[in-house]
This record gives C-alpha cells, sequence and structure tokens, in this order.
C-alpha cells in the first residue's frame, strides 16, 4: 500500500486529534483508528516511516505528552513504539520525542501518574537508545536528566529499565558519554540497596558499564557499595558483583590505577559459598593473571624462565599463576593494611569476610609476606581472639602460610619478642599455627630455641587461663608433628611446659590430651611410654624445681608441678629420691606457708599409700625414712593453734601412719625414732580431728607392739593413760583402735622386766576397762574383752575380784562370766 493512501486514510482521525475541542472519546476512536490503518496492517519500513515522520510523530507525541486520558496516552505510546521499531529513520524523531519524555518523566513537571505508562516511557527511551546511537548524541544530557530521575522510580520495574537504558546510552555514546557519567552514578548508589534483588542485580550490572565506557574515576565513589553487595543473602547480586569487578580488571582504562581496590572484591569472592560464583571468580582471576603477565612480559622475564617452585607448600592447595601472584604482591602493601581494619571491625559478617580474603592474599603473597610481618601478627594476635570461631579458623590458616613463606629467623624474632611483654593465649595460637605450617628442614636449626622459650616460665607460667594452656600445648603437640625425631633435642624442655599445663588447675580437663602429647614425644625418640621419659628426665625436672623450692608459698606453679611430677611419674620417682626428699625437707619446715605444706603432705599421702609402686618402687626408699620422720613429719606433728593447723597436723599423721602400718619402718628404724615421735603422737589422741585420733591411736598400737618391750616404767604409765582416755572416744572406731593398743600394751608388759612394779597400775587398769565393758557399741565390747583376757594372765586373782565388785552392776554380766571362766580355765587369750 502507497504511503499516500494511508495519509489520506488517517486525514480525518487526524484532524480530530488536532481539534482543540476534541472529547476523549473521540481522540480515542481516533487513536484506535490510526492504529488500525498503521499497525495492524503490513507497511513497509518506508511506508511506516513516511507517514510516521510526516503524519504522526507530533499529534502523537502532543498526545503522549499532555492527554488527560490514560489510555489516550497508552495508545499513543504503542503506536510511537511502533514507528520507531519499524521505521528506517528513526533518528529524525528525536527533536520531538526527547522533550516530550522529559516533560513526563522529569521533576519539577514530570508528572505521569501511571506506573505502566512510566515503565512504558522509559521502555521507548531504551529503544531509541538502540535504534539511533551516536544520533543520540546531541540529546545525551536529556536522556541523563531522564534517567536521574527514572532510577530512583517508586516502581521497581521501571528502575530495572533506567537500568538498562543506563547500559544502552553507554554502550551507544562511547566517545562522548564519559562526559556525562559521573552524573548517573549517585542515583545508581540511591539505588544498589533497593529491596528487590533484581532491581539490585541491574543496578550492579549498569554501574559496570556506566563506569567502563564513562569516567574511571567513578570508581571510588562505587567501591563500598560494591563491596557490601559481596555480603547480600542472594547468590545472584554477589555473582553480578563478581562479574562487574572481573571486567573491570580486565578491561577498564585506568585499571592498573585501581588494582588494589578491586582485587580484594574479586578475590573475596573466592569463598563465596556458592560453586558457581566461586568458579566465576577464579576463571576472571585467571584471565587477569595471564593479561597481566602479557602486559608485563619483559619484566617477568627472568622469573618466567629461572623462578624455581617452592619445595614445601600447602597440601591440596593449587599455586596460583605468575602474573596472579605478581599483582598481590605489588599490591599488598596498599590492600593490607585497610583490611587488617576490617578484620577487627565490629561487624561479625565484615571480621569472616577480611580473614578469609588474608588468607587468599597470603597464598598469593608467598615470601613477599615478611616485609608486612609486624602489621601481620600484630593483626592475627587480636583477632585469634575474636568470639566468632570461623574468624579464628581463617586467621589461624593464614598464620601457617607464614610459616610455610617466611623464614623462622624472621618470625621467631618477631613473636618471641611480644612474649617479652604480657604473652597472650592468640600469641601462642598464632606460634602453633606458625609451627605447623613450616618446613621440617627448615625449621630444625631453630628447635632449640623454639623449646627453650617456651619453657621460660615467663612464657609457660604467666597465666591460668584455660585458653593459654591449651594453646602452649598445641604448640607442644605443633612442635612435636613437624619436628619428629628432632623433639629430642628439646625433650626436657618440652617436658617441663606439659607438665606446667598438666599442673594447672583449670586445665584438668587437658590431662589426657598432654598424655597423648607425652606419649607422642616417647614415640619420635622410640620410648615404649610416658613413663620412659620420666625416666630420661626425672633428675632433671626434680632439680628444675628444686632451685626455687625455699621460696615456695602456696600459689607457687611449683608446687602443682611437684604433684604432677611425684605422682604421675609413677614408679621413676623412686629414683630420685634424693631431690625428692630435699624439696619436702625444705619446704615442709614449720615456718613455711601452711597451705604449701598441706598441699605437699596430700601428695606424701597419697604416695605413701601406694609406695612400692612409687617412691620405693627401686628398695631405696628406707634409707630416707629416717630423715623422713625427723625432719618432715616430726617437726610438724607439733602443737599450733588454728585449723590449718590442725590440718597439717592430720595429713603429718596419716603420712606416719601409713609409714607405719605399711611396715615400711622396720623395728630398728622404729626404734630410733621412738623417742622424737611418741609424745606427739599420744599427744595427737587428744586432736579434735577423728581420723587424726584414729590414725594416733593405730600408730600407738604398732610402736608399742615393736618397742614396748623396751619401755621403762614410767613409758608403760604415760602411755597407758593416754590410751585410756580414747575408751571413751566419740566415735567407735576410734575406741577400738585404742582397745587394740592396749592389747598390745598387756602383751609387752607380760614379757618387761618392770612388770612386777605395775601391779597397782595394772589394778586401775583393770577396773577401767570392766567399766567400758559396758560399751554400747558390741565390737567394743568384744574388743574390751579381748584385752581384759589378754591383761588377765598378769595379775589373775586380782582381776577376779575386781570382777566380783563389779558384776552386779554390768548391763552384760555375760561378758564378766565368759572372762571369769577364761581364768578359771587357764587358756590363752583369744582362745
Amino acid at each position: 500500500m502507497a504511503a499516500a493512501e494511508v495519509v489520506q486514510a488517517l486525514s480525518r482521525p487526524l484532524s480530530c486529534l488536532q481539534e482543540p475541542d476534541c472529547g476523549r472519546a473521540a481522540r480515542l476512536r481516533a487513536l484506535e483508528a490510526i492504529r488500525a490503518q498503521v499497525q495492524e496492517r503490513p507497511l513497509s519500513a518506508a511506508v511506516v516511516q513516511e507517514v510516521f515522520g510526516a503524519q504522526l510523530l507530533r499529534p502523537l507525541a502532543r498526545c503522549l505528552a499532555g492527554d488527560a486520558a490514560e489510555r489516550c496516552r497508552e495508545l499513543a505510546l504503542q503506536l510511537l513504539c511502533h514507528g520507531l521499531s519499524h521505521g528506517d529513520r528513526p533518528g529524525e524523531a528525536l527533536p520531538v520525542l526527547l522533550p516530550a519524555l522529559a516533560q513526563r518523566l522529569c521533576p519539577p513537571q514530570g508528572a505521569e501518574p501511571s506506573e505502566e505508562l512510566r515503565l512504558g516511557l522509559v521502555q521507548l527511551l531504551g529503544l531509541l537508545l538502540r535504534r539511533c546511537g551516536a544520533s543520540m548524541v546531541p540529546y545525551l544530557s536529556e536522556v541523563i536528566r531522564i534517567l536521574q530521575a527514572t532510577l530512583l522510580d517508586s516502581y521497581a520495574e521501571v528502575r530495572r529499565e533506567s537500568c538498562r537504558c543506563a547500559t544502552a546510552c553507554a554502550q551507544a555514546m562511547p566517545e562522548h558519554f564519559h562526559m556525562q557519567s559521573e552524573s548517573l552514578i549517585k542515583p545508581l548508589m540511591q539505588t544498589i540497596s533497593h529491596q528487590h534483588y533484581r532491581v539490585r542485580v541491574d543496578v550492579i550490572q549498569a554501574t559496570g558499564t556506566v563506569i567502563q565506557y564513562g569516567n574511571g574515576k567513578s570508581v571510588d565513589d562505587v567501591l563500598s557499595h560494591l563491596a557490601q553487595r559481596l555480603f547480600d543473602e542472594i547468590p545472584k547480586v554477589r555473582h553480578a558483583v563478581t562479574a562487574v569487578v572481573g571486567e573491570w580488571l580486565l578491561h577498564l582504562r585506568d585499571r592498573y590505577s585501581y588494582f588494589h581496590k578491586l582485587i580484594p572484591l574479586l578475590l573475596g569472592s573466592f569463598t563465596d559459598e556458592i560453586p558457581e560464583n566461586m568458579k566465576l571468580a577464579c576463571t576472571y582471576w585467571e584471565k587477569i593473571g595471564l593479561q597481566w603477565e602479557k602486559e608485563n612480559e619483559e619484566d617477568l622475564k627472568d622469573k618466567m624462565d629461572f623462578s624455581v617452585p617452592p619445595s614445601h607448600y600447602p597440601k591440596g592447595v593449587d599455586r596460583p599463576g605468575l602474573g596472579c601472584r605478581e599483582l598481590v604482591s605489588r599490591n599488598l602493601s596498599k590492600i593490607l593494611p585497610g583490611l587488617c581494619h576490617d578484620i577487627t571491625d565490629w561487624v561479625e559478617s565484615t571480621r569472616i569476610k577480611a580473614s578469609q580474603l588474608l588468607y587468599t592474599l597470603l597464598l598469593h603473597a608467598e615470601d613477599h609476606i615478611t616485609q608486612h610481618m609486624e602489621l601481620l601478627l600484630r593483626t592475627l594476635y587480636q583477632a585469634c581472639l575474636d568470639e566468632e570461631s570461623s574468624v579464628v579458623k581463617n586467621c589461624v590458616k593464614a598464620a601457617e602460610l607464614i610459616g610455610t613463606f617466611v623464614s623462622p629467623k624472621v618470625w621467631m624474632t618477631l613473636i618471641t619478642s611480644a612474649f617479652g611483654r604480657t604473652p597472650k593465649p592468640s600469641c601462642l595460637m598464632v606460634l602453633s599455627a606458625v609451627i605447623r605450617g613450616s618446613p621440617k628442614e627448615i625449621l630444625q636449626p631453630h628447635v632449640t630455641e623454639l623449646g627453650n622459650t617456651l619453657s621460660q616460665a615467663a612464657v609457660c607460667q604467666p597465666s591460668e587461663e584455660v585458653l593459654y594452656m591449651e594453646q602452649l600445648l598445641c604448640c607442644v603437640q605443633a612442635l612435636i608433628e613437624v619436628c619428629q625425631e628432632d623433639c629430642k633435642e628439646i625433650s626436657l624442655q618440652l617436658m617441663k611446659v606439659l607438665v606446667t599445663v598438666m599442673a594447672t588447675p583449670c586445665a584438668q580437663h587437658l590431662k589426657e590430651k598432654v598424655e597423648e602429647a607425652m606419649s607422642s614425644l616417647a614415640e619420635v625418640q622410640r620410648l615404649d611410654s610416658f613413663v620412659d621419659l620420666y625416666k630420661q628426665h626425672i633428675i632433671q625436672l626434680m632439680e628444675w624445681l628444686s632451685v626455687s623450692c625455699d621460696g615456695w608459698t602456696c600459689y607457687s606453679p611449683e608446687v602443682l608441678q611437684f604433684d604432677v611430677i611425684a605422682t604421675h611419674s609413677g614408679p621413676v620417682i623412686g629414683e630420685a629420691l634424693n631431690s625428692f626428699i630435699l624439696i619436702l625437707k625444705t619446704c615442709l619446715q614449720p615456718n613455711k606457708d601452711p597451705q604449701m605444706r598441706l598441699k605437699l603432705f596430700t601428695v606424701l599421702s597419697e604416695l605413701l599409700q601406694r609406695a612400692s609402686e612409687t617412691v620405693d618402687s627401686q628398695g631405696l626408699f628406707p634409707s630416707h625414712l629416717e630423715t623422713l620422720v625427723k625432719h618432715v613429719l616430726a617437726p610438724n606433728l607439733q602443737w599450733h593453734a588454728g585449723r590449718t593447723a590442725a590440718a597439717i597436723r592430720t595429713a603429718a599423721v596419716s603420712c606416719l601412719g601409713a609409714l607405719v602400718c605399711s611396715q615400711m619402718l622396720s623395728p630398728q628404724e622404729i626404734l630410733k625414732v621412738k623417742d622424737e615421735l611418741m609424745p606427739q603422737i599420744i599427744a595427737a589422741m587428744d586432736e579434735d580431728s577423728k581420723i587424726t585420733r584414729l590414725m594416733a591411736c593405730r600408730i600407738v598400737g604398732v610402736l608399742i607392739k615393736t618397742c614396748g618391750r623396751h619401755f621403762d616404767e614410767d613409758k608403760f604409765t604415760k602411755t597407758y593413760t593416754e590410751v585410756l582416755k580414747r575408751l571413751d572416744d566419740a566415735s567407735c572406731d576410734v575406741r577400738l583402735a585404742a582397745a587394740h593398743a592396749l592389747t598390745s600394751w598387756f602383751q609387752c608388759l607380760k614379757d618387761s622386766d618392770v612388770k612386777s612394779g605395775m601391779e597397782n597400775h595394772i589394778e586401775f587398769l583393770y577396773q577401767e576397762l570392766l567399766v567400758h565393758l559396758d560399751d554400747p557399741d558390741e565390737n567394743t565390747q568384744n574388743a574390751i574383752l579381748e584385752v581384759l583376757k589378754e591383761g588377765s594372765v598378769l595379775h589373775p586373782d586380782l582381776l577376779v575380784r575386781e570382777i566380783g565388785a563389779v558384776v552386779h552392776k554390768h548391763r552384760t554380766p555375760a561378758y564378766c562370766n565368759q572372762l571369769l571362766r577364761h581364768i578359771q580355765s587357764g587358756q590363752e587369750p583369744g582362745s
């Protein structure tokens, strides 16, 4: 159909549209008629262009810009879109359409109320940009002004379409766009955090194109916003950021100026939780590295030809390409300060992301880490105390890379200097990680220094904090794991550290792990068990403690270390009795700290309970007994006021009881010490503590049985007098022990030369014992009956007379009758 025919068919509806008094219905019919003639008929591009340009453009533009009826504006928009899409010279419409679009979309006069029509208007703008291309240059300012408004539209789809228009604008006029591009950055950044994730994705993509074709300086304005989007919960948003940054690093004109700002954003996606995003970041990064290698081939020629791959590298990790490594190394000094600041940020997600990025950067930087060690270590010390476990985990991995790539001379100097100040658990955490990451052969020359450092009191004893002890143990475990048989050089130092950890009250839950570490240390030295380790070092360990033992108090860590060595070494302690007894002799003097003495007596008592498996494992303990009794136990049996003093006496009596009752003290040795012990033991029978009284009675019984035949009349008298008092004791056990002691007393007196002068005492003793036959406890009654049977041999007539005097008073005359029958039959005691 010829253009003239179409024009003729359109004359009437067009005249209707141009009449000022034309009503809404008439205008609508006119527009419908125009659509029927133009849009619903197959017309060639030339015809459409001639009809559209000459006849329809202006009337439709006026209707679009000012018609009060929404349906009329909608039809006008559809017709304009059809004309621009099918005409062959769309650029001719720009002088008419751009003002109309601006009038409808831009403030203050922009007042299109319909969201759908606003979306259509922006789509019309996009169509113009795509069809007209460079012809839009004279109208660039107008387009930018429209986009500034529509990018902030309340309708999300309008914003999305505006982003597409911004992209089309940049691509349509690349040579001129850079002069106006900065005007779009602000509205784009105002929209980048929109609640709809699709809008966020479109904004990020548009931002990438706007800066790619526009002014590179705008990178600084958008970096913080893009970085924030890396924390977006929607994977597609993070994907968009990765793609945009990757494209910039490949194609941005000023990319060399922004490497240090863009690299962290791309490498941050290496740890994205979505594999697709990780793969995208890795793919871009590989391309970027290869491109940089080609662009700087001359600078890298020597490294490409002669560089040798490191002999030690983290397991399961692929080494980045040379270009990637060089990019990071050359920009690390600019990246690291800001990153270290972010690792200590108050926002948890920022700290996690920064710690992940730190590991990635150090993996690329390799030995270039060395020049940044002070800043790195300072940051790691602080970050390893983070409450978030993933931050700590990432920082520990980063610290392992320090061990892999940095010389021990460097990191040892810096880390040990941190121990010179107040050591923190994080210092030890970093040290253990660095050790784990170090190659064995490189670490070997420094093993001794490491062992000496860890075993210093200032390092292994400054804190009883659980975390500190855990990390101290980790350092030892790391050394054993890495150095293996080389640990033989520092076996003693490591044992000191392990003993210290085990001795710390708050670290009792670590006992099993400490024993595992000791077993590992023994294994690398080809020893059977950690007991052999103690055997190897027991003399040095005891000497280590004995140096300071004169100044120990209950707060001294050495007291607990002594406890561990003495009780944990099993039979080995029997090989170091000289030092062991010397420490006890020094620390258990009455003028020393009472709480400390109480603790040491507890240790001694525990050992004496299993003497054959501990202190007497070598059969050498008896040679030290006289010293132990005279210089350790006897002084502590003397009475002093106070509960602590009483507890010490109880502990001393318990130790003496263990010695005496276990028969470690031979009769000859008991004879040597009886004169010193007897007064204190007899006095101990009056103690408030039931245990003390009980043990004292038992000890007296043993002493009587062993030495009683050597007693004179005075000692016999003093002994039975005190023991007799215990038959009135509130405790059945004490009364029973006193009765057994009196049985031994009668047995000894029977064979003694002084029995003839003891008749009055024996008579008194008969009288008291007969009274106690009424004891409420049946076992005690039987024991006293045995005492009387034993004593009846001395003066039976006297005892019969005493029985006759009291038998009618007894609640249990059966015992008296049984005793009489025993005397009359002349049977031996116990029959």
